[in-house]
């Protein structure tokens, strides 16, 4: 059996990776970063869903990127923006958090040396997501390349694969792969701003991709929202 170390955000793509790789026979390590990030909450959520879905560990990493800023999520002198229509939509939004997944995959790599493990699973999309530049195939791909060159692992020719299951799925197929695997959506959190308790605003950006998600799949959106 093969392993694979997953990076788990506690939102619904990084948990549905987590399935998906448990179901393609993978012993999984789960790594979650505690970046500075505007809600706790899926901090929380992605320990929930590491043990719900067996991984073997989970390591949660902290970070200062709260100490760059630059980001909605990261600065709260920034503000997550709301009920913002699809068409206006376009561009980076500031919800982006500069070099985010660089130096997740970074520390995720070393991991995986360390664990000796095959694959690192991401839940990067391009399809239904917000625009962030390093949710893109050529931003994997220029990584997978330098992880080739930079680890020993990759050196002696084992190197160690970036699997992207999500990238070209919407999602409304992310959530009917996840359902179709038995993971319960309940224990994500999606929401940029979500409360103490892991109650969504409905408002946010991350919040309308969910919910038009679940309409889309027919699937019943288990999301707690806030006044709710």
């Amino acid at each position: 059996m093969s392993t694979a170390v997953v990076l788990l955000s506690g939102g619904l793509d990084s948990a549905t990776c987590l399935a998906m790789a448990r179901a393609e026979g993978h012993r999984c390590h789960t790594i979650a970063f505690d970046y500075g990030q505007r809600t706790r909450s899926e901090l929380k959520a992605a320990e929930r869903v590491s043990r719900a879905l067996g991984a073997e560990s989970h390591r949660v990493i902290e970070l200062g990127l709260g100490n760059i800023g630059g980001s909605a999520l990261t600065d709260h002198d920034i503000a997550v923006p709301e009920n913002v229509p699809e068409e206006e939509s376009d561009g980076i939004p500031v919800t982006y958090v500069p070099a985010r997944n660089t130096v997740f995959l970074s520390l995720a790599l070393g991991l995986a040396e360390v664990l000796e493990a095959d694959v690192i699973y991401i839940g990067v999309n391009a399809v239904d997501y917000s625009g962030y530049p390093d949710c893109r195939p050529a931003f994997i791909e220029a990584f997978q390349n330098m992880a080739n060159l930079a680890t020993k692992a990759g050196v002696e020719g084992h190197p160690i694969r970036i699997a992207t299951p999500l990238m070209n799925l919407s999602k409304a197929d992310i959530i009917r792969e996840g359902t179709r695997l038995g993971l319960d959506y309940g224990l994500t959190v999606s929401c940029y701003q979500a409360d103490e308790e892991g109650q969504a605003c409905g408002r946010c950006d991350s919040c309308r991709l969910r919910r038009q998600g679940f309409e889309e799949a027919l699937v019943k959106d288990p999301t707690k929202y806030q006044g709710a």
